[in-house]
């Protein structure tokens, strides 16, 4: 069955933690919460950082957005001016893939989320939480507000005894980066270092992470068991 998992996008990470009532439990267990750090699990430098979060604390904003210098495998959109408003914009929006390439700063997704202001965002209070049917409701609302993206990809099923088959099919995505755009939402921008900020995505990406100090830095993160 894993096999055959097509998720919906990271943007219904963070509203499902308000749906399935994490997110009241946290707050039940420890009053004093006030911030969450959401990262990408392929973005594996990340880390609980004191001086980005007195960062994100200090300018206030709702979402506090790191980003680094792009290079030319960092693909997934990055920082433009759109309108006027500074925002992520992904990939997928471009009209051309080499568009991508005009953009100086890569979207590493890291975000920095006061509790309290992305509550506010939603139309709810921390009492609110209890409410399954109001939450459920404001999550619809800021949902619709979200555009969709539908990308086509091929899928294999392992059937075992060496049988196995490709289909095509049809991914409906909402992304967590195009919080960036909505006006109500205060959303603020900082650039990390490259060994914080960059994505290990595929195999072929470790001689290199090997080479240029990425592995070593990860591993001086903490203690490894």
């Amino acid at each position: 069955p894993t096999q055959c998992l097509h998720p919906v996008g990271h943007w219904f990470e963070i509203p499902n933690l308000l749906r399935n009532g994490l997110l009241a439990r946290l707050l039940d267990e420890r009053p004093q919460l006030r911030h969450l750090m959401l990262h990408n699990i392929d973005t594996v430098g990340a880390d609980l950082d004191p001086a980005l979060l007195g960062l994100h604390m200090a300018q206030g904003g709702c979402l506090t957005f790191e980003v680094i210098a792009r290079r030319i495998e960092d693909r997934g959109g990055g920082l433009a001016r759109v309108n006027g408003r500074i925002r992520l914009v992904e990939g997928l929006t471009m009209p051309r893939e080499e568009d991508e390439f005009n953009l100086s700063y890569y979207n590493s997704m890291t975000t920095w989320i006061d509790v309290e202001k992305l509550l506010k965002v939603f139309g709810l209070t921390r009492a609110d939480l209890a409410n399954e049917e109001k939450v459920a409701a404001t999550v619809r609302h800021m949902s619709a507000k979200m555009p969709t993206y539908v990308t086509l990809k091929d899928v294999k099923k392992r059937w075992g005894h060496g049988q196995e088959d490709i289909y095509p099919v049809a991914q409906f995505e909402k992304l967590w980066s195009d919080m960036t755009a909505l006006p109500e939402v205060d959303c603020r921008f900082v650039v990390v270092p490259r060994l914080r900020g960059q994505q290990l995505k595929d195999q072929a990406q470790l001689d290199g992470w090997l080479r240029d100090g990425s592995a070593a830095y990860v591993e001086n993160l903490c203690s490894w068991g």
